[in-house]
């Protein structure tokens, strides 16, 4: 087995500990986002709001986790005395998707769920409508809808990437 051959290295050890423990906060840490944004939507009004911006806290500390499994993966490649190389198919297929994952949650998932807070923020505060406003929701509904949608799209993705990164790291196929 390729693991006996670092037991004892604390450095590999040390490294593989943070590589893990950032991947369970990291990951673990967004991965229940939607049911979040379901629960904000059971909750119009300052109780939505309040969740989607704890939500996007929590999002926000878990992203640093998130870098530092690519670091920390990075510094096992390094100590692994030429066991693990950037050639072997599950590695550099695990990069090109980390890459691909964070260009969706940057490009698309963190804006969006930006601005839906702020839409959610300015429903609260507009308070409730005048009684002479027309009937049905306000325009920010709409918006929040269509912007939901394309979280519910991309969410689904990031998670397939997650699952195949994790099939690769513990299966290594190619190695």
């Amino acid at each position: 087995m390729v693991f006996a051959a670092f037991r004892g290295d604390f450095l590999y050890d040390f490294l593989l500990w943070a590589h893990i423990l950032c991947a369970i906060v990291g990951f673990g840490g967004v991965l229940l986002n939607a049911l979040y944004g379901a629960e904000a939507k059971k909750r119009p009004g300052p109780g939505g709001l309040a969740i989607s911006e704890a939500n996007k806290r929590v999002s926000d500390i878990a992203e640093y986790f998130i870098y530092a499994v690519f670091v920390f993966g990075f510094g096992l490649i390094g100590v692994s005395d030429s066991v693990w190389e950037l050639s072997q198919t599950w590695i550099w297929l695990s990069i090109v998707l980390f890459i691909v994952a964070l260009g969706i949650s940057h490009g698309v998932m963190m804006p969006t769920a930006k601005k839906m807070i702020a839409l959610q923020q300015e429903m609260v505060a507009a308070g409730p409508p005048p009684a002479d406003a027309p009937p049905g929701p306000p325009p920010q509904v709409a918006e929040m809808e269509v912007l939901g949608k394309k979280l519910g799209t991309f969410g689904p993705v990031l998670h397939v990437l997650f699952l195949v990164i994790l099939y690769l790291m513990v299966f290594k196929p190619g190695y």
